[in-house]
């Protein structure tokens, strides 16, 4: 299994695998220089070295390239100042050329040889003419990278419905998958307003307790069930998940608020019942053949049943009568049709049309 050294980087919390080679006094905070797709970046150890599964490892392993230096971190902490600048000067750009383009931040690379630019757009921008004027004023590489609205928001930060910072800028790795149902499973206003973030899609703590909520409602009752409660039977009006309860409609009105403990006493104090459709059925095959003559003059032995007897008895009778109605038409000359009238027999329609073709004249 291959050896593994965890390290992040500026503005993400995500942690990516790296390979530390013969570097050995690696600890977490350190902050290294490792080889990325993208060049040379300066990075910070999250996860000290360890062995990890070849199915952990996605793409290749790149190396991690040295410790950084005091003068790499002096370096970087000169370029990030010069950032903001950077983002004015390219505002004023776009504006000059009316681009359909809104800036949001800016990034150098450690020691200024990259400069990233990350804006939002609602329609693909051609902007190759604000690649040569930003690199004309800042001498330097220009990458310009398109971001939705979720890593605008992540980058810019804000304030949540919670009152605290947001959570894809604080400590969110990435982005959960978010649907409408989880909010009706949770039993939220499905209002745009009420279930939507600061980047106008639906809040990412909807996924943080939905799989508590499902499993809490798979044991509790539905709304509107009837159920027996310590307290009477009544109907289900409203779940609590929080609670674990459900208040309960009694049937003289007045509610009641029953605990899941509550529910699970009761159901074991209740003897276990048949289901009304077996009842029924037991009480018309006893009655059958408690109305049957023959179950009443034969003598049976305790404990014995007359029920498959009496049963079979009418079943063989129904069949001798099925087989003397076949012997009977089968001895029958004639046979009936099916609307009651006489059939002829094949010999006697076979007479007919031999006198019938005998009576044609014949032609001369």
């Amino acid at each position: 299994m291959p050896i593994v050294c965890g390290v992040k980087f500026r503005g993400s919390g995500k942690v990516y695998y790296f390979s530390p080679g013969d570097i050995e006094d690696l600890t977490v905070n350190d902050h290294v220089v490792v080889e990325t797709v993208r060049g040379k970046e300066l990075g910070q150890v999250a996860m000290p070295r360890r062995q990890v599964g070849d199915g952990e490892i996605v793409g290749e392993l790149k190396p991690i390239l040295r410790h950084a230096t005091t003068a790499d971190l002096l370096d970087s902490w000169r370029f990030r100042r010069q950032e903001a600048e950077a983002v004015a000067e390219c505002g004023e750009q776009i504006a000059r050329l009316s681009l359909p383009m809104r800036i949001v931040s800016a990034e150098y690379n450690y020691d200024g040889s990259r400069l990233t630019f990350f804006f939002t757009s609602d329609q693909r921008v051609d902007f190759r003419d604000l690649v040569r004027a930003l690199a004309r004023v800042f001498k330097t590489r220009i990458e310009l990278r398109q971001i939705g609205v979720r890593d605008e928001a992540k980058i810019v930060g804000g304030l949540g419905k919670c009152g605290r910072p947001v959570c894809c800028a604080t400590w969110l790795t990435g982005f959960c998958p978010v649907s409408i149902r989880m909010a009706k499973q949770q039993d939220l206003p499905l209002s745009p307003m009420e279930i939507s973030g600061l980047c106008g899609r639906l809040l990412c703590c909807l996924g943080y307790e939905n799989d508590y909520y499902r499993e809490v409602k798979e044991r509790l009752p539905k709304v509107g069930r009837t159920i027996t409660t310590p307290y009477g039977t009544g109907k289900v009006i409203r779940v609590s998940v929080v609670a674990e309860s459900v208040t309960v409609l009694l049937e003289d009105g007045s509610t009641v608020e029953v605990t899941e403990e509550q529910l699970a006493a009761r159901a074991q104090s209740v003897p276990e019942e048949r289901p009304r459709g077996q009842d029924a059925k037991a009480r018309s095959l006893a009655n059958r053949g408690s109305s049957s003559p023959s179950a009443k003059s034969s003598a049976r032995p305790s404990g014995a049943s007359g029920l498959g007897h009496t049963s079979s008895e009418q079943s063989a009778s129904r069949r001798s009568k099925r087989k003397q109605r076949r012997q009977g038409r089968e001895s029958s000359p004639r046979q009936s049709s099916p609307r009651g009238r006489p059939t002829k027999t094949r010999e006697r329609r076979s007479q007919e049309q031999g006198t019938r073709g005998s009576e044609r004249p014949e032609s001369t």
